[in-house]
């Protein structure tokens, strides 16, 4: 099932990336989902971890990742990291990844499914999602698993010289995948495709007067 995933969802969506590719392979994707959800685990939408909360589509996962071009060295901040599936993919491809998530149970299990990979370069730290990980920064990479209305001002302070954030936006119900670039002091914005993940909480639109 999860070749079937990577053949028909990932690879045919132009994600040619070999480590990425392969990490998704052979990471049991269901171990990182409830077990009333486990037959959902490979299948092409976003499933829900919990109220309000999903694992990203596959294809989006991917692309986007991709995007964010991975490397060895880097040092990746995962937010909104759920049960902890994106943090055991950015595992294998990068030096140290560091997970935070507020829900106190998701994280449990998300730390438990890690060991249980033998992913020993990942961790998941409880904490506020729109704060992320300041002591622990600066990142080369920062993947935020879900949609916002628009991104925290703090991640963007987050990144190092060269750092990437991959997020998705949502603007007027049309969703769209964006990668962030720091390069000195100025950040700059790519749109890469569109994608429509569930909003995360206390990331929706502003509501605005209507006469």
């Amino acid at each position: 099932m999860r070749r079937h995933m990577v053949e028909g969802q990932v690879r045919t969506s132009d994600v040619t990336m070999g480590g990425l590719v392969q990490a998704m392979r052979d990471i049991p994707r269901e171990l990182f989902l409830p077990k009333a959800k486990r037959a959902q685990a490979y299948s092409d939408s976003h499933v829900e971890l919990t109220e309000g909360r999903w694992l990203l589509r596959p294809r989006d996962f991917a692309k986007l990742l991709q995007a964010m071009e991975p490397r060895k060295t880097d040092i990746a901040l995962n937010l909104a990291s759920g049960r902890g599936y994106s943090c055991a993919v950015l595992a294998s491809l990068v030096e140290t990844v560091v997970g935070v998530e507020p829900d106190t149970a998701m994280l449990e299990k998300s730390s438990a499914s890690l060991d249980h990979i033998g992913a020993d370069n990942a961790v998941v730290i409880e904490g506020d999602i729109k704060n992320g990980a300041p002591d622990q920064g600066p990142f080369d990479l920062i993947l935020v698993d879900g949609a916002v209305a628009a991104p925290s001002r703090s991640w963007f302070d987050q990144l190092s010289d060269g750092g990437r954030l991959g997020v998705f936006e949502m603007v007027n119900g049309a969703g769209r995948a964006v990668l962030y670039r720091r390069d000195g002091g100025a950040v700059g914005r790519r749109e890469l495709f569109d994608a429509q993940p569930p909003l995360l909480p206390g990331f929706e639109p502003e509501p605005s007067f209507v006469f």
